[in-house]
């Protein structure tokens, strides 16, 4: 069966850093997307990284670029976030995510659509 099981997150102060992790398991990883999403209280889901396809650089919300780091490790089954010079504006669920298929196209790196599997999310607070 299907999970994706995420960890890692917790509350920090402004600038420090988590690392995020998601274990995929009953699900070969190696050949799809896979992307991190975050949400707030009375917002939807907004895309914060993604690796659509390992023949293109990883996509980065401008908030995050040069902060955070997305990674994978197929033989694991693990997808990745590093959270650096964390931001109270950082705080919300985070949640990973597996895409239906690969693309080139990074625009759907901000479509939960795209993105058929889910873990259950892991809550990042960013405080003082």
């Amino acid at each position: 069966q299907l999970q994706l099981v995420e960890s890692g997150g917790g509350l920090v102060q402004p600038g420090g850093s988590l690392n995020l992790s998601c274990v995929v398991s009953g699900f070969t990883l190696d050949y799809y997307g896979i992307g991190w999403f975050r949400q707030v209280p009375g917002s939807g889901r907004e895309g914060v990284s993604c690796i659509l396809d390992s023949s293109i650089e990883p996509w980065y919300a401008s908030s995050v670029k040069d902060r955070f780091t997305i990674g994978r490790d197929n033989r694991r089954s693990t997808i990745s976030l590093q959270m650096t010079s964390l931001k109270p504006e950082d705080t919300g669920v985070y949640y990973c995510a597996i895409a239906s298929r690969t693309s080139t196209n990074t625009d759907l790196c901000n479509m939960p659509g795209w993105f058929g599997r889910w873990g259950q999310g892991t809550q990042v607070n960013v405080s003082s």
